[in-house]
């Protein structure tokens, strides 16, 4: 008789092992039912659980389908859903053809719309002939518009001969324009040889400019070894003396 108090412990013990077991699965198989892994037992659900974690579902894959990112369900969905997504992905594929980013199914739109996307086109064509940005079909442009596009062109062009940046076309200016595009590249040419920066070419320069680099370089290379330069050559400090003294005495 005094051993029926342990026996009751024991199987109580078991019990509460047994039940802490199931509840322990059954958490864990909530959760495969939240994250909608195939591991999820729907038998194992209350009824609560089981209608809130199929109204979650059904809430995701109506975003899914109204959003386009992942795999639309349309058997779950309703006729008025059905209805939403339609008009929902309708109005994507306007927006991806009128901003031209995304896919553009033009048999979709409506003769209206596709008028509208057709006039945004040729803008959008326009101001890439306007800007050199992106395709430019000028078989789209009125008289107007490709006279007005060739001058804006040609203007770019000279400017960027000017500036000494790419692309430049040389054969498309006139002999003034050549002229000038010359000696806008002799003085920067010039320029990168006095200050030593930037390629510098000597085969161009006049004597005259030959002497005013060497000065430059003489003059740069003085003030590199007063600032204690690793630059500093200190040979052609003396050089540099020597010229000076040369200049004071024919002078």
């Amino acid at each position: 008789m005094k051993r029926t108090p342990l026996l009751f412990l024991l199987i109580g013990s078991l019990a509460g092992a047994a039940f802490g077991q199931m509840t322990a699965a059954k958490q864990a198989n909530l959760q495969d039912c939240l994250n909608g892994f195939d591991t999820c037992n729907r038998s194992l659900l209350t009824s609560a659980q089981a209608k809130e974690i199929a109204d979650e579902q059904h809430d995701k894959n109506l975003w899914t389908c109204l959003t386009g990112y992942g795999d639309c369900n349309r058997s779950s969905l309703t006729p008025a859903e059905i209805k939403e997504v339609d008009e929902t992905a309708r109005q994507q594929n306007l927006l991806a053809c009128e901003t031209t980013v995304g896919i553009c199914d033009k048999s979709l739109l409506t003769p209206a719309e596709a008028q509208t996307v057709a006039g945004i086109e040729k803008q959008q064509n326009l101001v890439n002939c306007d800007t050199g940005l992106g395709t430019c079909d000028r078989s789209q442009l009125t008289a107007g518009e490709s006279t007005a596009v060739g001058n804006i062109q040609s203007e770019r062009n000279l400017l960027s001969c000017e500036t000494g940046q790419d692309p430049c076309d040389q054969s498309s200016l006139t002999p003034s324009q050549r002229k000038d595009v010359a000696e806008a590249a002799s003085e920067r040419n010039l320029l990168a040889c006095k200050t030593g920066d930037g390629d510098c070419d000597t085969a161009p320069l006049s004597p005259s400019e030959k002497a005013e680099v060497a000065q430059a370089q003489q003059r740069r290379n003085v003030l590199a070894c007063e600032a204690g330069d690793e630059s500093c050559d200190r040979s052609l400090l003396n050089a540099g003396k020597t010229s000076h003294s040369a200049s004071k005495s024919s002078s």
